[in-house]
């Protein structure tokens, strides 16, 4: 079993979070995107109001051990108080004096935030004296990083032990494990998956696992490519895995033989260079010439992929359809966007499957049109393919 936050009170206690706030930062050290922040906030209000103390702790980027200002979290700090008007004390480190001190100063009704885990090795170590470091600056123990939760860190996995059964499930996590979770164990049909994204070998176990429970799978991205390759077509100068041609074909006669519509665009809009200002026109997909480069996928699948979406009743989407960062390449991604959308407002629930296709659809302007959208990249990725996350393990009683 796994508690809840809705089950304790946080009055009086000094609570370590553990909160994915691993957002990009510019060169001027502005925040570009705050949705990893707004999406923790339910949690820090909580404990906030209850009248207790969050202690926040996070990852940013990767310092390889070392301390360096570039990966700072000072940036969110300064956020957190300045744009949501939080009193904040920020940690020079995460553990040692500078942490303890802050938490010391700290009242009730403000927040601690620590300084990057990752400026220790000891944290992705998941080193015990690192742990027990952590652990002892708090009564409690908060995950609310469901981003994290694939990892067994020192802040995911090992602090855990040091809290007995003073350990609790934040409401991003929960949120997170309740939408997922559903998607996979009880969907309500048709059941449609959406995947794209550069390549097939980072998604094999995804997409065996989806053929178990999917109706239809919808195939974008450059790993299309790959794809066609494997059916025997041209395919210019796109994206190509040279060694995944054969694993290609499994996918394709798998989903033929449990009767899934594995679906490849009809046609694909190409190319003469990667660039968004390149001559380009839309071909069918068995049609690409010699020397052009598979950019989006074409008007015909983009039709026909938001009517499929459009009356599924659940639908997962991980991954672009194009190179959406590009103007005249992003329709493609666009229209899955608003297939979701629609399918949302007609009683669907609709599952944005992190990393890339979080971005498309913040870009977008479309996050708010969806059931969920996850906040995890490789997390969301391995709950779908059914493989235990340590930091959701740990949390057990």
């Amino acid at each position: 079993m796994i508690k809840s936050i809705n089950d304790y009170s946080f009055s009086g206690k000094k609570v370590l979070v553990r909160v994915d706030f691993n957002v990009p930062i510019d060169e001027n050290l502005k925040i570009t995107d705050d949705t990893r922040i707004i999406s923790s906030l339910p949690t820090i209000e909580k404990i906030l109001k209850d009248g207790g103390i969050p202690v926040l702790c996070s990852h940013l980027g990767r310092p390889k051990g070392k301390v360096n200002s570039k990966y700072s979290l000072k940036p969110v700090a300064d956020y957190l108080a300045s744009i949501l008007n939080f009193t904040v004390h920020f940690a020079e480190d995460c553990i040692g004096e500078p942490a303890e001190d802050a938490v010391a100063k700290a009242k009730l009704g403000e927040i601690v935030l620590l300084e990057n885990l990752r400026f220790h090795p000891e944290e992705e170590g998941n080193v015990k004296e690192f742990s027990e470091s952590l652990a002892s600056l708090t009564d409690v123990y908060v995950n609310d990083a469901f981003g994290s939760a694939h990892r067994a860190h020192a802040s995911t996995e090992g602090v855990t032990k040091f809290f007995g059964e003073n350990k609790f499930a934040g409401f991003l996590l929960l949120k997170e494990l309740k939408y997922l979770g559903s998607a996979m164990e009880n969907p309500q049909n048709p059941f449609v998956s959406i995947i794209g994204g550069a390549k097939i070998s980072g998604k094999i176990d995804v997409i065996r696992k989806l053929l178990e429970k999917c109706d239809s799978i919808l195939i974008g991205g450059g790993m299309t490519f790959t794809f066609l390759k494997a059916k025997g077509y041209n395919i210019g100068n796109s994206l190509l895995e040279e060694d995944r041609i054969n694993l290609a074909k499994e996918l394709l006669e798998e989903a033929k033989e449990r009767k899934v519509n594995l679906i490849l665009p009809s046609d694909i809009i190409i190319a003469k260079e990667f660039n968004n200002n390149s001559e380009y026109k839309i071909v069918p997909s068995d049609k690409i010439p010699d020397g052009w480069i598979g950019m989006d996928i074409g008007i015909a699948a983009q039709n026909e992929y938001f009517n499929i979406i459009n009356n599924a009743k659940t639908v997962f989407w991980n991954g672009p359809m194009g190179v959406f960062e590009m103007t005249n390449f992003a329709n493609g991604t666009l229209s899955i966007a608003k297939g979701m959308k629609e399918s949302t407002g007609k009683g669907a629930v609709t599952i944005v499957g992190g990393g890339d296709s979080v971005a498309a659809i913040n870009q977008l302007g479309f996050s708010k049109d969806v059931s969920h959208v996850s906040t995890g990249g490789g997390a969301s990725l391995e709950f779908i393919e059914g493989k235990v996350l340590p930091g959701v393990k740990a949390l057990e009683i």
